[in-house]
């Protein structure tokens, strides 16, 4: 190359500038001499594909685009490329691989110039026009096999709205204790627990319990212990939107279980979580009116949790996963904590349930010894890690 011969950098600038003005005979005649040069990377293969496409050369512009990938799977502007070259051909399909390769950058989705801004809002809109193409496909093919979305069992109906990412595949997320092969269950069958005959037949006498201790101490829910490290857990610590009343807490009576006896004689029979110095918890729960619980997760998963609801105001739900349920007075549910779940107070008056934790149905009773002994060997230890429920 002579001094005055521009170089590789120049051409391929040329190159851009004659693209944007709609020479595509002169940008593909600069990118064939950087490519002569062996001094060709993706995106000098990039834009030969724009140079073909603009000329016509169909065949050129899919040969250009293969070159960029070969040099650079992951690049964005390839796969989207790709992609786009797929689609005009009819492939759907196939450029639904593409395109889905190219939506993990969406987290950059900000930061990236605007023509891949496009690329992705536009591959995000063809995956998901497909998606629905083939769900609509499916369910009515499975129509014609009978089974109906509405007469199919309630899990395989599940399996097909995560399938189809209508919901989403929420599994436990204990922050203290993962055991492991247990079921991803968000709210228990009501007939699971027969015991609960006898907590439901005491709603009256439970709320008349709690009507008498409502004037009384109710403290935040989350509450920051002073010699641990201040952590905001998204907004419920310190905070009397969500209140507490304890009966029993961590597995000790509190002086208000002296004064709701009905209260605790009514889970006489419950299978109560018994781990020394942590639980079980019985207490009454206050949600104040317009206020949120950001969704969250418990703290281990040997254990499920329950909801008698006592006082509940119009516009209270629950969500547990993908489930969203309102609360009825009376009508009590088994849901596992461990799995995200939110709940919402939409009234302008408080909400109060009774809320009380129980061990896992399919953890065995020497489980359940074993976790309460772990649980304990670790309260137990006076090191510097705090390792807090």
């Amino acid at each position: 190359m002579s001094d005055h011969a521009p170089d590789s950098a120049s051409l391929v600038r040329q190159a851009a500038n004659a693209l944007a003005s709609g020479e595509a005979d002169n940008a593909r005649a600069l990118l064939d001499s950087v490519i002569s040069a062996g001094q060709a990377d993706a995106s000098v293969w990039l834009l030969m594909a724009q140079a073909r496409r603009l000329l016509g050369d169909h065949a050129g512009e899919g040969a250009a685009i293969d070159r960029a990938l070969a040099l650079s799977p992951k690049d964005l502007g390839a796969l989207l490329a790709k992609g786009d070259y797929l689609a005009a051909g009819g492939d759907a399909r196939a450029a639904s691989s593409f395109y889905t390769a190219a939506l993990q950058y969406m987290p950059r989705y900000n930061s990236l110039p605007l023509p891949l801004q496009e690329g992705l809002r536009r591959a995000q809109s063809a995956t998901q026009r497909l998606v629905r193409e083939l769900e609509d496909f499916v369910r009515s093919k499975l129509s014609e096999r009978g089974v109906a979305a509405a007469s199919a069992p309630p899990r395989f109906r599940n399996a097909v709205d995560i399938m189809f990412g209508r919901k989403r595949a929420y599994l436990q997320e204990p922050r203290y204790l993962y055991y492991p092969e247990l079921p991803q269950i968000q709210f228990y069958e009501r007939s699971a627990f027969p015991w609960l005959d006898d907590v439901e037949a005491a709603v009256d006498d439970v709320r008349n319990e709690l009507q008498s201790v409502i004037g009384g101490e109710f403290k935040p829910y989350v509450t920051q212990p002073a010699d641990r490290a201040k952590r905001d857990q998204q907004g419920l610590a310190d905070n009397p939107d969500w209140s507490a009343y304890f009966l029993r807490r961590d597995g000790a009576d509190q002086p208000g279980a002296a004064r709701c006896p009905l209260t605790i004689a009514a889970l006489a029979r419950a299978p109560l979580t018994q781990i020394p110095n942590r639980t079980p918890s019985i207490l009454f729960s206050k949600l104040a009116g317009g206020a949120h619980i950001p969704p969250h997760t418990g703290m281990l998963n040997a254990r499920l949790v329950g909801h008698l609801p006592l006082i509940v105001p119009p516009g209270c739900e629950f969500r547990v996963g993908n489930d969203v349920r309102s609360w009825v007075e009376g009508r009590a549910w088994v849901f596992d904590d461990t799995i995200e779940h939110e709940a919402w107070n939409r009234s302008d008056r408080d909400r109060y349930i009774l809320i009380f934790d129980i061990w896992r149905p399919e953890l065995s009773e020497e489980e359940r010894a074993c976790v309460a002994a772990l649980c304990e060997a670790i309260d137990s230890y006076r090191g510097r890690i705090a390792w807090d429920a």
